[in-house]
């Protein structure tokens, strides 16, 4: 059964940043990072952590180290990836030489004291992952497509497969993204919904204007599908809240990412 953690977030303060951290992740160096505190002009107002966005470098590798400042983590110790909208997950392991960008995945995970993952978002659900048990953490981004492959159970399985871990040690954070009030689609998700889900309707609200997926929910169902008991959800609609974290629909694709942080303390 689903545990909620009232409240589900607390806001530390670090100069203008708002970092977003979860009671029930403690135990781990982690944030969730909104669009505050940074460098960047507008489009990409201000702290786009998107290499690919149109903004200039000196200024997300600013940001960059903004964040990591806040966190007080090394930006050298940092890993992320290229994400692909799949359901790849990938070990990351210290390479002693600096920040890492690994392959082609959507997910992340490791259990190296002192190793941080990162990855970008504008819509899509960051998913934080950790085990106390088999101290590991994972981070995972989930768009419809990811979701389809269920991404979220290929990070429980390859935290099993991998780590040892047991999935009712496994605490799960649903991070802000596109909400239920926002998410428009088209018949194309509710074909793959269908073909992904049992039930799959009640995943979608049916409105004058059209269908709206409802991607929380079909992240928390296959977390317990996987067997995670101890979730959270963020329920932050980034499209709503476009003063505090980057939207790409609701902002028309012009507009940065902001950064999820997920690491165990050295």
């Amino acid at each position: 059964m689903e545990q909620a953690t009232p409240p589900p977030h607390r806001t530390i303060r670090w100069g203008a940043l708002r970092p977003h951290q979860y009671p029930l992740l403690k135990g781990t160096t982690h944030a969730i990072f909104g669009r505050r505190g940074g460098v960047s002009p507008p489009p990409w107002r201000s702290l786009n952590l998107g290499h690919a966005v149109g903004d200039a470098p000196d200024n997300v590798r600013a940001n960059f180290a903004r964040a990591c400042a806040a966190l007080k983590i090394d930006p050298r110790h940092t890993v992320s990836c290229h994400l692909v909208h799949g359901n790849r997950v990938l070990t990351a392991e210290a390479n002693g030489r600096g920040p890492q960008l690994l392959g082609h995945a959507d997910a992340l995970i490791t259990r190296q004291p002192g190793l941080f993952l990162t990855m970008r978002f504008a819509d899509c659900v960051p998913l934080l992952f950790f085990d106390p048990v088999s101290r590991s953490v994972g981070l995972a981004h989930a768009g419809w497509r990811g979701v389809m492959q269920n991404v979220m159970g290929a990070v429980v399985q390859a935290m099993q497969t991998r780590f040892g871990a047991h999935p009712a040690d496994i605490r799960v954070v649903i991070g802000p993204s596109i909400g239920p009030c926002c998410y428009q689609v088209g018949e194309d998700v509710r074909r793959a919904a269908r073909a992904a889900f049992g039930e799959a309707d009640l995943l979608f609200d049916h409105r004058a204007d059209g269908m709206y997926f409802n991607l929380w929910q079909a992240n928390a169902r296959q977390a317990r599908s996987a067997g995670v008991t101890r979730l959270t959800i963020a329920g932050l609609c980034t499209a709503c809240h476009t003063d505090e974290f980057f939207s790409h629909r609701a902002e028309k694709g012009r507009t940065g990412r902001f950064g999820a942080f997920i690491g165990l303390p050295a």
